[in-house]
């Protein structure tokens, strides 16, 4: 059966969530789990999930632990990336450092100064993963989950020729949430989507098949709900304006664009909802951050940071609780390609999904090698993106001004350059609406003190 390896299975809750659909499907249920972190602890603590889970199974299913990726991956069959390089500590300083500038990011993981960062801590990482394979386990597939995509991605084809592409779950998941606005069930909808992680398109939307429904129209009347726009507001706005629908969040949406957390009042209109409801239900701990008086989202946004990363640390500690307890492990598949793919290869039961892979001109009007999010389809043959064409070109000139900054973080890896990087903060379209040209140095300088050893350049 496949070896099946995890690099960075100690991550808090997806590599028990990705291991767990593995294990689903009957033709896996025999596999060789090669699980690595470099935290001992947590990776213990994942260890002893899986084990369990076999065991409540009765599974034939194999898993070892080791802090040696180079033994997790070798004579592997796939390769699953979820590896967070500085941790949340880390990334809470992408987020808090910016922010002293102006620049208020929502997640810090995709563009960005906070998203070039973890980049520049995360895809040399990747692209060594990737020559390691090409030693040990030339054959494999490398599916990475870890941010940004892009960045990573963008690496990894650069400096290897390992099979690889890159997941994540906005495309399904927006999809689901587009048919709730409509009142329907997610399998009655159908799409084409494309662009780039984090921000590809809704080229099509219809009812069950090519031929059915538009959709758009319903999707278009349904957003002059007050109460379904609030749900999506920035989404909303930006299919009003550019046509399209797109595929990441609204908290996402809004920090790769320029329009929307300029100010205090843009930040304050278009709050999402969970960060309302997370501050009525936290008012103590929303009025104790030390963020601008003036600035109600940046205040409660800061506290919501912090509690995420208490919360963080104390999960680990809850983990340990639930193997304690006697209720069996819970044993569903989720919607998460990742098993869908395994299975398609292994079963030769071709499967579609959405998949981040070099653009080899399967989107014309984006850059040749950067990474593009396009429909793929899989089977035992391997994967076979497929060729989209022309993104409209308000959708392809959005695009372009993340991958602007995206080209030149690869760059700063390929050439050790840091100039590439001073060049990509202040090319980020939210970094424009707030920094000056000196602002942007003395922030950039700030980040590289902070990720410090993290770093190759």
């Amino acid at each position: 059966m496949a070896k099946i390896a995890f690099i960075g299975a100690g991550s808090v809750t997806f590599a028990r969530r990705i291991l767990t659909d593995i294990l689903t499907w009957p033709e896996h249920a025999e596999s060789s789990l090669a699980l690595m972190d470099v935290d001992g602890e947590t990776l213990q603590i994942t260890t002893e999930y899986v084990q369990r889970l076999i065991k409540e199974q009765s599974l034939g299913a194999t898993v070892t632990a080791t802090l040696d990726r180079r033994e997790a991956i070798d004579g592997a069959d796939y390769v699953i990336s979820a590896i967070d390089v500085g941790g949340q500590p880390l990334r809470m300083q992408d987020w808090k450092i910016p922010a002293q500038f102006g620049v208020y990011q929502t997640v810090a993981d995709t563009i960005g100064p906070g998203g070039i960062f973890r980049g520049l801590r995360t895809a040399p990482v990747l692209a060594a993963l990737a020559q390691d394979m090409e030693e040990l386990c030339p054959h494999a597939l490398l599916i990475n989950y870890a941010n940004p995509m892009n960045i990573n991605m963008w690496l990894i084809g650069a400096v290897s020729k390992i099979r690889a592409v890159g997941l994540c779950h906005s495309v399904q998941g927006t999809a689901a949430r587009l048919a709730q606005f409509l009142g329907m069930p997610p399998e009655d909808v159908s799409y084409w989507v494309a662009g780039i992680n984090h921000q590809a398109w809704f080229l099509q939307f219809r009812r069950n098949t090519y031929r059915g429904e538009d959709l758009y129209p319903r999707l278009r009347a349904a957003m002059e709900d007050p109460e379904i726009y609030a749900k999506d507001s920035v989404r909303f706005e930006v299919m009003r304006h550019f046509q399209y629908f797109v595929t990441e969040s609204s908290h996402h949406m809004s920090e790769y664009t320029p329009w929307f957390r300029r100010t205090p009042a843009d930040r304050a209109r278009f709050i999402p909802e969970y960060l309302k409801r997370w501050a009525a239900e936290n008012p103590d701990l929303a009025a104790s951050v030390t963020g601008p008086a003036d600035d109600e989202e940046a205040r409660i946004r800061e506290s919501f940071m912090y509690a995420r990363q208490e919360r963080r640390e104390d999960y680990f500690a809850n983990q340990r609780k639930d193997l304690d307890r006697p209720e069996p492990l819970p044993f569903d598949r989720t919607h998460e390609y990742c098993s869908f793919i395994l299975h398609a290869v292994e079963t030769d039961t071709p499967y579609r999904f959405n998949g981040n892979v070099p653009n080899t001109g399967l989107i014309p009007n984006l850059p040749p090698g950067c990474n593009v999010e396009v429909p793929i389809l899989v089977d035992s043959a391997g994967m076979h993106p497929c060729y989209v064409g022309d993104l409209p070109a308000q959708c392809a000139g959005i695009n372009r001004t993340n991958v602007n900054v995206q080209e030149l973080t690869v760059q700063a890896v390929l050439q050790q350059d840091r100039r590439r990087v001073y060049e990509a903060i202040a090319l980020d379209p939210l970094t424009t609406t707030q920094c000056s040209l000196e602002d942007v140095r003395a922030m950039t300088d700030q980040l590289f003190a902070a990720s410090g050893a993290h770093l190759t350049i």
